[in-house]
């Protein structure tokens, strides 16, 4: 893994899409629900008909009932028009229920893609993403996306067609007072549209930002113990404070647009109301309108009320779904760099043999990591990479499991080329105990079998104890069954470090990768984890990142890093005789363990 200094978290970089294009994708993920989905529309049609209905009817009541006095029509008519209600508010309920039966599929669709392409990226990926960005992604965008493709275009659907149906009707009861009524229909649209463009950007950046808010708390839960054991709990306030504080001012300036914008589209929808009243009483008056009409008249308006009410806050909902689907869709998008070949064959059992042709590798380019890296590997054998902090010895481990491709050279084991195979196949072959451990909240049964989860009872404790956790084990609260804390918060450095090697050799691999596997254990569990791995190793090709003089010692063949390069290569006795570097690092690293072991004896 590169080192964090080197490769800093960036924010995700998205391409700029227009929103059309990215709505149109959005509705894709309707497909496999399309039977709600069309029957919520063929609904919208049925209830914007007896919308339409109702006007007329209340007219005829009007004109008919009591403008005439006739008590027995009213009173019928007052029934019907309540059946008519009623029917309504029934395929209302039923459309509603399907829509949101349809969206919710969407955002389950949609997160379980999300989840299934991060587990599939390559690790130059989740090098450069932002934790934080990802999970706001997952819950915030994906919400966003699921109401863009329930309610919110449905009601916007609605309102186009109501306000096309009411046009139409109005038209020909009386063109005149129509054409008055509907004058502020295309500057209301306007404004719509205008208040939408403007919003769009400020709602991709509230998201954005509160990508960088949640992975700032992440980062600072994650660690807690790290904050206050430096007694950075003020800093680390005022950092987050800040990021907070711009979260405030853009949403703050989203409030100022849609407190602007949300009562003036209300008012242009109000002045057609109020036209209405004045001409189209003139018309009664001049007996030129009947108070059925004019009733009918402003009840239609009144329909259109709260529809067009909904379009000020349907038109920024567009623009935050757009913005949060673009982020989306650059996910599902993105370029694994290490996948299978189109022709990957299954890596057969292997003997282990792994051999490193002059590889060469970069994280970026122009950062070169490893450079012409040569050497064998036979079965069985144990190879000890030692070296300064960022001479190679983590990225030399990371490509023998494909984490990483090499840019120059390849890596074979038992003769095949490990990029014309499958990693499923390649990876189930190696046992990995990464140099910080890597544990999930569950039980340490659970964790033990994460990589074989069918293992029985039996193996998972065999595993644990040649890895010389069994006891220890037994004497937490519920064994086996106990669980661990977030990221095994609840267990000592040690008792992680074990249980990542029961998981590792549980799997019965023929290549195992050590990367620093006893640096966070003491001198006494370092020898109790020795003597398990000096069984368990024969028979497996073993790489052992080498920070201990017992590691150095049991190498058949330890490799000195320098820089990304092989700067010497032999055993312990070899390189002592011959290789200047390595006998430096063993006068000040290894010798005086030696010499502690020797006090102590």
């Amino acid at each position: 893994m590169p080192p964090a200094s080197t490769l800093p978290a960036q924010p995700l970089t998205l391409r700029k899409q227009g929103m059309l294009p990215i709505l149109i994708r959005a509705f894709r993920f309707l497909k496999p629900y399309w039977t709600r989905t069309a029957g919520s529309y063929l609904l919208l049609i049925v209830i914007t008909g007896l919308t339409l209905a109702i006007p007329q009817f209340i007219r005829w009541i009007v004109d008919q009932g009591i403008r005439e006095q006739n008590l027995a029509l009213l009173s019928g008519s007052v029934l019907l028009l309540l059946g008519i209600t009623a029917l309504k508010g029934i395929f209302t309920f039923l459309q509603g229920r399907w829509t949101e039966q349809a969206s919710q599929g969407v955002a389950f669709d949609l997160r379980n893609s999300i989840h299934a392409k991060l587990a599939y990226l390559s690790f130059a990926y989740h090098d450069r993403a932002e934790s934080g960005q990802l999970l706001s992604l997952a819950i915030r965008d994906v919400e966003r996306v699921r109401f863009l493709t329930g309610r919110a275009v449905l009601r916007l659907a609605e309102g186009v067609t109501l306000l096309l149906g009411t046009a139409a009707v109005l038209l020909w009861m009386n063109p005149q007072l129509a054409l008055l009524a509907l004058i502020t229909m295309p500057v209301l649209s306007w404004r719509a549209l205008s208040y939408g463009r403007v919003y769009r950007p400020i709602s991709r950046a509230i998201q954005d930002q509160l990508g960088v808010l949640t992975g700032r708390l992440e980062q600072n839960l994650r660690g807690a113990r790290v904050v206050k054991a430096f007694a950075q709990e003020e800093p680390e306030i005022e950092r987050f404070d800040r990021q907070n504080d711009h979260w405030f001012g853009l949403t703050a300036q989203a409030a100022r647009l849609e407190a602007i914008n949300v009562p003036m589209l209300d008012l242009i929808a109000n002045l057609s109301t109020v036209i209405i009243i004045w001409y189209g009483g003139r018309l009664v008056i001049d007996g030129a309108l009947s108070w059925g009409e004019l009733v009918a008249f402003t009840t239609y308006m009144g329909q259109l009320i709260n529809p067009v009410r909904r379009l000020g806050m349907i038109i920024p909902a567009l623009a935050q779904a757009a913005a949060s689907g673009e982020r989306i869709f650059e996910i599902l998008d993105a370029h694994t760099d290490v996948i299978d070949a189109p022709d990957a064959t299954d890596l057969p059992t292997v003997r282990g043999h792994v051999r490193f042709e002059h590889v060469s590798f970069g994280y970026r380019e122009g950062y070169v990591v490893l450079d012409d890296i040569d050497f064998e590997a036979k079965p069985g054998q144990v190879i000890a990479l030692l070296g300064a902090t960022g001479s190679g010895k983590s990225t030399v481990m990371s490509l023998i499991p494909r984490f990483y491709d090499p840019s120059a050279g390849r890596i074979t084991v038992d003769g095949y080329d490990i990029r014309t195979v499958t990693l499923q196949s390649l990876r189930s072959q190696i046992g990995i105990v990464l140099q910080e451990s890597m544990l999930f909240i569950a039980s340490i049964r659970e964790n033990i079998a994460f990589g074989r989860p069918n293992a029985s009872e039996a193996e998972i404790i065999a595993a644990a104890k040649a890895a010389q956790a069994h006891d220890f084990i037994l004497e937490m609260p519920k064994g086996y069954a106990t669980r661990v804390g977030e990221l095994g918060v609840t267990l000592s450095g040690g008792q992680k470090q074990r249980v990542a090697i029961a998981r590792a050799l549980l799997t019965d691999p023929r290549i195992l990768i050590l990367d620093d596997a006893t640096a966070s254990v003491d001198t006494h569990t370092e020898g109790l984890i020795q003597q398990a791995l000096a069984r368990l190793m024969a028979g497996r090709t073993s790489f052992i990142i080498a920070q201990r003089l017992s590691t150095v010692r049991m190498a058949d063949l330890i490799l000195v890093l320098e820089e990304g390069r092989i700067a010497a290569a032999g055993t312990h006795e070899e390189l002592l005789e011959r290789s200047p570097l390595y006998a430096e690092i063993y006068q000040r690293q290894l010798r005086p363990q030696e010499e502690e072991v020797r006090s102590k004896e």
